[in-house]
């Protein structure tokens, strides 16, 4: 072959530079919705426990609770505001110090609601190391419970990205496509190199590690790409309509997440199809969230059974991403199979 620019699209690829080693600890997250709930919810579930202590009745409980309430709740939300600010900052810190600074912000935090107390004649006197002591213990309960989460979100990812990549690089999508270039080597040159250049640049994305996220945008562009190929090899069967809205393109999700959901799409709705199949991507923004959709038809009959391992696998990411805020639902209705993304912009 005269132009070897298809053959040399690899090489174009600068050498990566090592990635600096860095330290994660989900307790510096506390911007997340979730993290914040959670850490509300916990805090008051032991408040709510420990004012059982010493009521006989169940308003006692309640007076109890409240007062409790009135100056653990405001701490809670001081640990979370301050640890939020200073996540960039302590994200530098050795793990250890990490750790402590964790739970001498949950002391301080305890002073901070017994202070409430004391002030507002609640609390006399006030228990000073008491409430010292009590912040701390459950400041240091709930950093141990986001390191957990966070050894165990490195794990997922990873398994989640391999079992995409499995996915991606399946050999009878790679034997069509190359089978699809052969074809239209002789016939139809630039539509051949077209379609290797497209596949070089799903390999190189498939392969490269692109850290914990990506735009929606580029995962549009990703998208685009894998349709373009499949577009060959269906011809006229793969009908595709995108509605992109350009707001919504910095968004982020998982890498790899909507490619699968398109190649969900064009193997239970196009391959089992002679008629073919309709498929629409769209994305729209919508206030402080976008939405992402992919829809398509699905032929009458038995079809392609499905086992479900890409759908759980997406929202499994997703979930470890944005947590509550990233919201995923499938449904199969009247023919058309629905799926749709909600994240954070």
């Amino acid at each position: 072959m005269q132009d070897t620019r298809i053959l040399s699209t690899f090489q174009e690829e600068p050498p990566e530079a090592p990635a600096p080693a860095t330290v994660r600890t989900l307790v510096f997250d506390a911007c997340s919705v979730g993290v914040a709930l959670r850490a509300v919810l916990f805090v008051e579930s032991v408040v709510a426990v420990g004012a059982m202590f010493g009521a006989s009745t169940f308003l006692e409980w309640l007076a109890r609770l409240s007062l409790l309430t009135g100056g653990a709740l405001p701490a809670t939300v001081v640990w979370l505001v301050v640890a939020c600010a200073a996540k960039r900052v302590l994200a530098r810190w050795p793990l250890k110090a990490q750790y402590a600074a964790g739970v001498v912000l949950g002391a301080l935090a305890g002073l901070y609601g017994g202070g409430m107390l004391f002030m507002a004649g609640l609390l006399t006197p006030a228990p000073w190391v008491a409430c010292a002591f009590s912040g701390a213990l459950l400041s240091a309960a709930l950093v141990a419970a986001l390191a957990l989460r966070a050894r165990g979100q490195m794990p997922a990812a990873t398994t989640a990205r391999l079992q995409e990549l499995q996915a991606r690089i399946r050999p009878h999508f790679l034997f069509n496509t190359l089978n699809s270039a052969i074809a239209l080597v002789r016939a139809e040159p630039a539509k051949a190199e077209a379609l290797l250049e497209d596949l070089s640049d799903l390999f190189r994305h498939a392969l490269v590690d692109q850290g914990e996220s990506v735009t929606v945008g580029e995962e549009v562009t990703l998208a685009q790409r894998y349709l373009a190929i499949e577009q060959v090899r269906f011809g006229e069967r793969l009908r595709v309509e995108w509605a992109l809205d350009p707001l919504a393109m910095p968004a982020r999700l998982p890498p790899l997440l909507l490619q699968p959901l398109v190649e969900n799409a064009v193997h239970h709705g196009v391959e089992p199809s002679a008629q073919g199949a309709d498929i629409k991507i769209s994305t729209e923004r919508r206030g402080s969230t976008v939405v992402v959709k992919v829809t398509n038809t699905v032929p009458v009959g038995p079809g392609v059974p499905g086992n479900g391992v890409a759908l759980e696998n997406v929202r499994a990411r997703l979930r470890l991403l944005h947590d509550v805020q990233g919201q995923f639902q499938s449904v199969f209705r009247d023919g058309v199979f629905r799926v749709r993304i909600e994240v954070p912009l």
